[in-house]
């Protein structure tokens, strides 16, 4: 990590990170599985697949780019955020990883369809492969909620630092602690109760994107105070 230099360097690296996550994730959830998947309607989901496939190839695409990126912005803020607490931010880098990598085996749910709805399986009917189509991507929804528990543990933790930190606004310490809370609550309610989750969800998305996008804006306009920075990791340091 070295080679990335100063921490504002390292913090415009993650910034500039975090944005191609934030636009590859929206890309792919809100423009392409929610207008092409209709939730219950395996007939229409397998329509809207097969007549949009680029498109639908193109969103897991963005959903792979985004996993690719992950390690990279957990290593990053674990080495941004260290001068605060050095077990706390690899605590919060861990969580972030183990979130990619269920993130990352959850992506196969995505491609699924493709292969039933394209050259099929023989020995079903069209009917049944429309159908276990739509299980895949059912399963794919409820695999994003366990992996948004431990992204949950992961911006709790990093909003903890950002508030203990000299160098960051506490302002987006406080935004990303709620946020986890949010996601955390959210993913849980899905899981427990999905019906009231349903209702939760316009209302308790909204802090999560609010607070990441303001931090990877200013991480990539600001960046870090690096007097500040130094001073708290000399401190740490000791003599």
């Amino acid at each position: 990590m070295n080679a990335i230099g100063s921490p504002q360097q390292r913090a415009r690296v993650s910034g500039a990170l975090y944005l191609i996550i934030f636009a590859a994730g929206l890309f792919a959830e809100f423009f392409v599985r929610d207008r092409l998947i209709v939730s219950g309607d395996a007939t229409v989901t397998a329509t809207n697949i097969l007549a949009h496939e680029l498109l639908y190839r193109s969103g897991g695409a963005a959903l792979l780019i985004t996993v690719a990126c992950e390690p990279a912005v957990a290593l990053l803020f674990y080495e941004l955020l260290k001068p605060v607490s050095r077990s706390v931010s690899l605590l919060a880098a861990f969580f972030r990883l183990v979130y990619a990598a269920m993130n990352g085996v959850n992506q196969l749910l995505h491609f699924i369809p493709l292969v039933l709805l394209g050259a099929g399986v023989a020995s079903f009917e069209t009917d049944q492969l429309r159908g276990l189509a739509l299980v895949s991507l059912d399963v794919y929804a409820q695999g994003l909620w366990i992996t948004l528990i431990f992204f949950g543990l992961h911006c709790v933790l990093v909003g903890y630092l950002i508030w203990n930190s000299a160098f960051l606004p506490r302002t987006l310490g406080l935004l990303m602690a709620i946020a986890g809370a949010c996601y955390l609550t959210h993913s849980f309610a899905r899981l427990v109760v999905p019906a009231f989750a349903v209702r939760l969800f316009p209302y308790i998305i909204v802090p999560g994107f609010v607070a990441e996008l303001a931090l990877t804006l200013w991480l990539l306009v600001r960046g870090v105070n690096v007097q500040r920075w130094n001073e708290q990791a000399g401190a740490m340091a000791g003599p």
